[in-house]
């Protein structure tokens, strides 16, 4: 099993980051790539078991399933249901705590099962896209 740990401090206060962030289908505000997003009939957005359905630049869709959300945690834990990427088992934790009096620790943890062969190629692409989107956060954040 492989396994991605991104962190990265954007600067604002946690309750700023987590309002912006927190919504389960607000994924292209902060993700790149993503160019429109629905939460799947069934279960309301930001319940657990809620599904977003989410196309990318490319013309490929994900679906992940969100499994836990903590306000107190400023967290949410959800895995990847579809993807076209070969990946298998795709779980990831995303939680945001306090840095400092200004600034917001932002973490992802992902784990997934991938052939040996892929293995590298997917961790390097999975970092990439994960560092990107702090990287965005942070700019957003920085012109507040």
């Amino acid at each position: 099993m492989a396994k991605i740990h991104v962190s990265s401090v954007v600067p604002a206060p946690i309750e700023h980051v987590w309002e912006y962030v927190r919504d389960f289908n607000d994924l292209p505000k902060w993700f790149p790539g993503v160019t429109d997003i629905y939460i799947e009939p069934g279960v309301a957005v930001n319940q657990p078991g809620c599904v977003r359905n989410f196309g990318l630049e490319n013309g490929a869709r994900i679906r992940e399933q969100l499994l836990a959300i903590s306000d107190r945690d400023h967290s949410w834990r959800y895995k990847m249901i579809e993807c076209p990427l070969p990946i298998a088992n795709y779980q990831a934790t995303v939680q945001f705590s306090s840095s400092d009096a200004k600034g917001t620790r932002a973490e992802i943890i992902s784990e997934f099962d991938v052939a040996e062969a892929q293995e590298k190629e997917m961790i390097g692409l999975l970092t990439g896209i994960y560092t990107g989107a702090f990287d965005v956060l942070k700019k957003q954040f920085s012109k507040a």
